[in-house]
């Protein structure tokens, strides 16, 4: 069983990418989320999985959940439209670059958290921004980026862009 973990935030303003992501076993813990998160729909979080184009789904299989409720037409399109795009090109070129071993992408699948704020509207910097933020948290995933010895290194000199102002 393969279990990975990633995460990157890219960009800034409302179309600020920030992407938490899994890869693994289609058998493991990954697959029941993976399995879970297409068949379990709500309102305001449209689960999708990431196509290069319709009947084009990237391998590893990629569903892609939404980290805040889409509230209207607007934010699902830019979720179904560039930040989709974005997040299926990262996986093919992850794939193709062999971050993710072309062998493992059948054996494998992926659930990325992809968030898309409210007053968004710039649709190239939403795929821009998403792009980055998916190839980055990839490499983190696949190679255990940050280490424990980094984490801790970095730990009290940390500038959390979001903590506030205490």
């Amino acid at each position: 069983m393969k279990f990975y973990i990633g995460e990157a935030l890219v960009g800034d303003g409302n179309e600020v990418a920030h992407i938490d992501l899994m890869i693994g076993s289609k058998d493991g813990p990954v697959g029941t989320a993976f399995a879970n998160a297409l068949s379990t729909q709500s309102e305001g979080h449209t689960n999708l999985l990431a196509v290069l184009e319709p009947n084009l789904a990237v391998k590893p299989a990629t569903v892609m959940i939404t980290k805040v409720t889409l509230k209207g037409m607007k934010q699902v399109v830019q979720m179904f439209g560039p930040a989709q795009a974005a997040v299926a090109k990262a996986v093919a070129d992850a794939v193709a670059e062999g971050v993710i071993p072309a062998d493992q992408a059948e054996e494998l699948v992926c659930v990325c958290g992809v968030f898309i704020h409210p007053a968004a509207e710039d649709d190239e910097k939403i795929y821009n921004y998403n792009y980055e933020a998916v190839k980055q948290s990839i490499v983190n995933a696949m190679s255990g980026a940050p280490s424990a010895q980094d984490m801790v290194a970095k730990k009290d000199a940390a500038a959390h862009p979001f903590k506030g102002d205490f």
